[in-house]
């Protein structure tokens, strides 16, 4: 492998979601280069958006477990909301189109055996190694490939280990999944060398000297419309454009198993009340919603005067109600982050995609489906992302996270 190849200096790169026409671009020291990102809304079809999001939660709490009983497989729930990366793979380049995970590790590609199977370049090396990623949310087994993987037609990282799936599950009109969480994730997704880690994408850029740090900084925003160009992803640094500041850093918890992801500990309150005492939890890219264990949920509830809704399974409020709705904090470190009622409910617009009516009124707070002290009392989605920036440094062990123009914004 080409660890030792510092070729290009310090850098900050970010990766966009949608695909263009290839292009290079002049990479400088320190300056960020901005592309654009696209979140996309699947039609949940029969499945609920609750469903899946809770379906997700309870994989994210038995996969350490799993990883040490390969054979076990979780129920499979397509997600919700999803946020696409372009990548290709070899030479001469295959695009696929992959969910951006921050709770998975693994990259692997060939989910559309119909649509947009892989097919091995000549760049590509065969390990012969069976690899699989089984969890309760699309997953997959396959074999292991050696290649380049090129993010947005601008950095090539050589020699990046990918599955290559025979048989996946769960997944609509999607490639695979760009894994950008902890590298120990990956660990017993072999099946010959079950203790042995797979360095990520991250890993590698950096220790290609692609990028001068292991930071990736994420900037979602709210959006009224699918398939719509809302944020980016920063390799190597973060985009000070896209947040109001300050930064504040946290390390990653102690708490399993919350430990195994990008992982922290904060306190929620409705209306400066507590509902949610400190406690673990996780930040993660593929969970739709805001999620807090049954307890808090239940006292968020009752506080807003909100009702479960039974076409999408999530909390649905008058508009007086609405009118009436407090703030939620979220207390992270030293700072706390205001939403404001905006920020808690579901973009109106978007309503016939969760299966939902085009006057409703829902919150995008919903329940974990567990009480807190389990280790993983609540998971911040993309709900909270796209009002939150956030930092995953996995070289320092800590999240980071700021205030955004869209924080406060009236998007809704």
């Amino acid at each position: 492998m080409l660890f030792n190849m510092r070729f290009l200096s310090a850098m900050v790169l970010t990766l966009t979601l949608p695909l263009f026409t290839r292009a290079y671009v002049v990479r400088r020291d320190d300056v960020p280069i901005t592309l654009p990102v696209v979140k996309r809304v699947n039609t949940p079809g029969t499945a609920k958006p609750l469903e899946s999001d809770q379906a997700r939660a309870r994989a994210l709490k038995e996969l350490p477990q799993i990883h040490r009983r390969p054979h076990k497989t979780l129920p499979a729930t397509n997600q919700l909301g999803t946020y696409i990366a372009t990548v290709s793979i070899g030479e001469p380049a295959q695009s696929f189109s992959l969910l951006v995970d921050t709770a998975s590790s693994n990259t692997w590609v060939g989910a559309q055996p119909v649509s947009n199977p892989y097919h091995p370049s000549a760049t590509a090396h065969d390990t012969g190694e069976w690899v699989s990623v089984l969890y309760g949310a699309p997953g997959f087994t396959g074999e292991e490939y050696y290649d380049t993987v090129t993010l947005h037609a601008c950095l090539d990282i050589n020699n990046q280990s990918f599955g290559a799936a025979e048989g996946t599950y769960g997944f609509d009109r999607i490639d695979g999944i760009l894994g950008i969480g902890p590298t120990a994730l990956t660990i017993g997704t072999l099946r010959l060398s079950p203790n042995q880690s797979i360095p990520t994408v991250t890993d590698n850029a950096y220790s290609q000297g692609l990028i001068h740090n292991k930071k990736v900084g994420i900037s979602f925003e709210p959006t009224t419309s699918n398939l719509d160009t809302n944020g980016e992803l920063t390799f190597g640094g973060v985009n000070e454009d896209k947040f109001t500041g300050p930064l504040q850093f946290v390390p990653i918890t102690t708490t399993s198993p919350a430990n195994n992801y990008v992982g922290i500990d904060q306190e929620i309150a409705y209306n400066n009340q507590t509902i949610l005492p400190r406690t673990a939890g996780i930040v993660d890219t593929r969970t739709a919603l805001v999620l807090l264990a049954e307890d808090a949920y239940n006292k968020y509830q009752t506080a807003t005067g909100a009702t479960v809704d039974d076409d999408t399974g999530l909390l649905k409020i008058t508009p007086a109600q609405y009118e009436n709705l407090h703030s939620l904090l979220f207390k992270i470190g030293s700072t706390t982050y205001v939403f404001t009622a905006n920020a808690q409910i579901w973009p109106r617009a978007l309503n016939n995609e969760i299966g939902g009516k085009p006057d409703g009124i829902y919150l995008v707070v919903a329940n974990l489906g567990s009480l807190s002290g389990e280790g993983l009392d609540f998971i911040l989605g993309c709900a909270f992302l796209e009002r939150v920036y956030h930092v995953y440094d996995s070289e320092n062990d800590q999240a980071g996270f700021a205030a955004t123009p869209f924080t406060h914004a009236t998007t809704n």
